[in-house]
Protein backbone atom coordinates (compact mmCIF):
# COMPACT_ATOMS: atom_id res chain seq x y z
CA UNK A 1 0.00 0.00 0.00
CA UNK A 2 1.66 3.50 -1.11
CA UNK A 3 1.67 6.35 1.75
CA UNK A 4 2.05 10.08 1.16
CA UNK A 5 3.25 12.33 3.71
CA UNK A 6 0.95 15.19 4.11
CA UNK A 7 1.38 18.21 6.17
CA UNK A 8 -0.24 19.06 8.94
CA UNK A 9 -0.86 22.44 10.32
CA UNK A 10 -3.15 24.85 12.52
CA UNK A 11 -4.20 26.03 15.84
CA UNK A 12 -7.20 25.66 18.13
CA UNK A 13 -10.53 24.69 15.35
CA UNK A 14 -8.71 24.89 12.63
CA UNK A 15 -6.40 22.31 10.76
CA UNK A 16 -4.90 21.51 7.93
CA UNK A 17 -3.09 18.91 5.71
CA UNK A 18 -1.16 19.35 2.39
CA UNK A 19 0.22 16.18 0.52
CA UNK A 20 3.48 18.17 -1.51
CA UNK A 21 3.67 15.13 -4.06
CA UNK A 22 -0.13 15.81 -5.07
CA UNK A 23 -0.56 19.00 -6.16
CA UNK A 24 -3.54 20.66 -5.29
CA UNK A 25 -4.68 17.79 -2.53
CA UNK A 26 -4.90 19.06 1.16
CA UNK A 27 -7.65 18.55 3.79
CA UNK A 28 -9.02 20.53 6.46
CA UNK A 29 -10.65 19.82 9.73
CA UNK A 30 -11.80 21.37 13.11
CA UNK A 31 -8.95 18.98 14.74
CA UNK A 32 -5.95 17.23 13.58
CA UNK A 33 -7.99 13.96 13.34
CA UNK A 34 -10.20 15.55 11.18
CA UNK A 35 -7.85 17.24 9.07
CA UNK A 36 -6.02 14.11 7.99
CA UNK A 37 -9.07 12.26 7.92
CA UNK A 38 -10.39 14.71 5.26
CA UNK A 39 -7.11 14.69 3.34
CA UNK A 40 -6.90 10.89 3.51
CA UNK A 41 -10.13 10.94 1.32
CA UNK A 42 -8.77 13.50 -0.93
CA UNK A 43 -5.96 11.88 -1.19
CA UNK A 44 -8.25 8.64 -2.09
CA UNK A 45 -9.97 10.99 -4.85
CA UNK A 46 -6.95 12.67 -6.57
CA UNK A 47 -5.28 9.08 -6.92
CA UNK A 48 -8.63 7.53 -8.48
CA UNK A 49 -9.12 10.82 -10.87
CA UNK A 50 -5.42 10.04 -11.57
CA UNK A 51 -5.90 6.44 -12.61
CA UNK A 52 -9.24 7.11 -14.86
CA UNK A 53 -7.09 9.18 -16.84
CA UNK A 54 -5.01 5.91 -16.66
CA UNK A 55 -1.72 8.15 -15.46
CA UNK A 56 0.58 7.33 -13.16
CA UNK A 57 0.80 8.00 -9.82
CA UNK A 58 3.91 10.18 -8.70
CA UNK A 59 6.26 8.81 -6.23
CA UNK A 60 6.09 9.66 -3.11
CA UNK A 61 8.76 11.56 -1.19
CA UNK A 62 10.07 10.85 2.33
CA UNK A 63 9.77 12.56 5.53
CA UNK A 64 14.14 13.39 5.37
CA UNK A 65 13.24 14.62 1.60
CA UNK A 66 10.95 16.88 2.30
CA UNK A 67 12.52 18.40 5.21
CA UNK A 68 15.88 18.96 3.03
CA UNK A 69 13.18 20.61 0.40
CA UNK A 70 12.18 22.87 2.92
CA UNK A 71 8.33 21.59 2.70
CA UNK A 72 7.98 21.26 6.48
CA UNK A 73 8.89 24.26 8.57
CA UNK A 74 8.83 22.59 12.28
CA UNK A 75 9.67 25.57 13.85
CA UNK A 76 6.39 27.55 12.78
CA UNK A 77 4.52 23.73 14.30
CA UNK A 78 3.77 22.03 10.89
CA UNK A 79 4.34 18.52 11.16
CA UNK A 80 4.66 15.28 9.14
CA UNK A 81 2.11 12.81 9.08
CA UNK A 82 1.79 9.77 7.07
CA UNK A 83 -1.69 9.82 4.65
CA UNK A 84 -2.24 5.62 3.26
CA UNK A 85 -3.92 5.31 0.00
CA UNK A 86 -5.97 2.50 -0.59
CA UNK A 87 -7.96 2.32 -3.73
CA UNK A 88 -10.62 -0.21 -5.22
CA UNK A 89 -9.44 -2.89 -7.51
CA UNK A 90 -13.21 -3.38 -8.54
CA UNK A 91 -12.47 -7.19 -8.23
CA UNK A 92 -14.03 -8.98 -4.92
CA UNK A 93 -11.51 -11.66 -3.68
CA UNK A 94 -13.13 -14.76 -1.65
CA UNK A 95 -11.16 -14.88 2.00
CA UNK A 96 -11.43 -17.43 4.82
CA UNK A 97 -11.34 -15.96 7.83
CA UNK A 98 -11.45 -17.07 11.53
CA UNK A 99 -13.15 -15.37 13.90
CA UNK A 100 -14.57 -15.47 18.08
CA UNK A 101 -18.39 -17.13 17.19
CA UNK A 102 -19.55 -14.32 19.81
CA UNK A 103 -16.86 -11.22 17.71
CA UNK A 104 -19.01 -12.89 14.49
CA UNK A 105 -22.57 -12.85 15.91
CA UNK A 106 -22.07 -9.16 16.99
CA UNK A 107 -20.83 -8.19 13.53
CA UNK A 108 -23.67 -9.91 11.61
CA UNK A 109 -26.52 -8.20 14.11
CA UNK A 110 -24.20 -5.02 13.51
CA UNK A 111 -24.15 -5.38 9.81
CA UNK A 112 -27.94 -6.51 9.78
CA UNK A 113 -28.72 -3.21 11.60
CA UNK A 114 -27.24 -0.87 9.35
CA UNK A 115 -28.34 -2.87 5.83
CA UNK A 116 -24.73 -4.01 5.19
CA UNK A 117 -23.41 -7.97 4.64
CA UNK A 118 -21.32 -9.27 6.65
CA UNK A 119 -18.42 -8.92 4.00
CA UNK A 120 -19.77 -4.80 3.19
CA UNK A 121 -19.43 -4.32 7.05
CA UNK A 122 -16.09 -5.86 7.66
CA UNK A 123 -14.37 -3.88 4.50
CA UNK A 124 -16.03 -0.85 5.92
CA UNK A 125 -14.21 -0.92 9.16
CA UNK A 126 -11.16 -2.61 8.08
CA UNK A 127 -10.98 0.78 5.56
CA UNK A 128 -11.58 2.92 8.75
CA UNK A 129 -8.90 1.44 10.59
CA UNK A 130 -6.35 1.97 7.81
CA UNK A 131 -7.03 5.23 7.17
CA UNK A 132 -7.06 5.99 10.77
CA UNK A 133 -10.77 7.15 10.98
CA UNK A 134 -11.85 7.18 14.69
Amino acid sequence: MTHYVGILDGARDVWGVRVPDLPGCHGGGASPEEAIADATSAVREWAEARLAKHLPLPGSSTVAELLKQGEIDSASGESAVMIPVLIDSGRPVRANLSLDAGLLAAIDEEAGRRGLTRSAFIASAAREKIEGHR
